[in-house]
C-alpha cells in the first residue's frame, strides 16, 4: 500500500497483527503531515499497537510533523503499543533532539532495532 501526495510518499509494511512499519519520504510539513496521521490512525484502528516510522527517507520535518508524531505516540501507549522512530535523517535527528521528542520517543539506529524494541526481533 502505497500513497502519494507532494513531497510525502509513505509506504506500509504490515509485520503482523501487532506491528507496522512505515516507511515516511520526503517533507513531513504542514501541507503533508495530515496523510501521515491518517495513516497512523488507519493502523492503530486495525489493531496494530506497535508502529514503527523509517525516517531514513525523510529530509524535512516541521511542528506539524511533531504534533503528528506525539499524537500518534499518545494514542498508541493508551492502547498498550507504542511508536518508534527508526533512523532518522541529521535533519530530522536535530529537530527531534532540540524540541526534546527523543526524550519521549527515543529514536532507534534502524528498522531492525525498533522492531527489537517492538517485540518483533524477526
Amino acid at each position: 500500500m502505497s500513497e502519494q501526495e507532494p513531497n510525502l510518499d509513505v509506504d506500509v509494511e504490515i509485520r503482523d497483527a501487532r506491528t507496522a512499519v512505515l516507511s515516511v519520504a520526503g517533507e513531513l510539513d504542514m501541507e503533508t503531515a495530515g496523510r501521515l496521521e491518517v495513516h497512523l490512525r488507519h493502523q492503530l484502528g486495525e489493531g496494530r499497537r506497535h508502529l514503527v516510522l523509517d525516517l531514513s527517507a525523510l529530509g524535512f520535518m516541521d511542528s506539524s510533523g511533531l504534533n503528528v508524531l506525539i499524537r500518534a505516540v499518545q494514542k498508541a501507549r493508551r492502547t498498550g503499543g507504542d511508536l518508534y522512530l527508526a533512523a532518522p535523517t541529521p535533519a530530522v535527528r536535530r529537530i527531534l533532539e532540540i524540541t526534546g521528542v527523543t526524550t519521549t520517543i527515543p529514536p532507534h539506529d534502524g528498522v531492525a532495532e525498533a522492531l527489537v524494541a517492538a517485540g518483533d526481533g524477526s
